[in-house]
């Protein structure tokens, strides 16, 4: 069986496997089954179905609650999943949950809390706060349930290093579905500033 060129980018790799496949029927089966492989790990969060819906709860409940946008609602539902997890600043959600955990984190949310996506998608959401530091964001979900959203929020958050950063201006919001049940709750913000360094 030959082997793909290391130096072949990866859309290039995978075109050669492809050719590679068809050439050779022997191998067809076991090199279509690793193409696949390749083509779920190259896909990107916000092409998947489910982060696209989630996209646009954050979008139409941001609109609901503050009668602004997020982002230019531009394009298609991906198009705009896309800006959305590619754009410059900090967007989190986490959903319903007794303990809610993290559902939604965007490339710059990921970056901030240094950790990877799947890691982030199984992260109770008061763990992005240090613990003396928890009882200041539960009144803050508090006051967001409440008044459906709050745009002042300033305090500490920990990166999964243990990196310490201080968030001003963040805005937090409630998420409703299309039936106007409440989802969860999304925060965002863009400037931060890394503490003891």
């Amino acid at each position: 069986m030959k082997s793909v060129p290391l130096a072949l980018p990866v859309q290039s790799a995978m075109a050669y496997l492809w050719n590679l496949a068809l050439a050779e029927p022997v191998a067809h089966g076991v090199l279509k089954k690793k193409l696949k492989r390749a083509q779920e790990e190259l896909m990107q969060p916000w092409q998947e179905q489910n982060w696209i819906e989630q996209t646009q709860i954050l979008l139409n409940s941001f609109h609901r609650f503050l009668g602004e946008e997020l982002i230019a609602r531009n394009g298609s539902d991906e198009d705009q999943s896309r800006a959305l997890f590619e754009a410059s600043f900090v967007v989190v959600s986490h959903g319903t949950q007794a303990d809610p955990i993290l559902n939604y984190g965007n490339q710059a949310a990921l970056d901030l809390w240094e950790m990877d996506l799947k890691t982030l998608l199984q992260t109770p959401s008061r763990m992005t706060a240090e613990p003396v530091h928890r009882d200041e964001r539960a009144q803050l979900l508090e006051r967001t349930s409440r008044d459906g959203f709050v745009d002042d929020y300033r305090g500490i958050r920990i990166a999964s290093s243990g990196r310490r950063f201080l968030i001003e201006k963040a805005i937090v919001w409630n998420l409703v579905n299309d039936d106007g049940d409440r989802v969860g709750q999304a925060a965002t913000f863009s400037d931060w500033v890394f503490l003891n360094e």
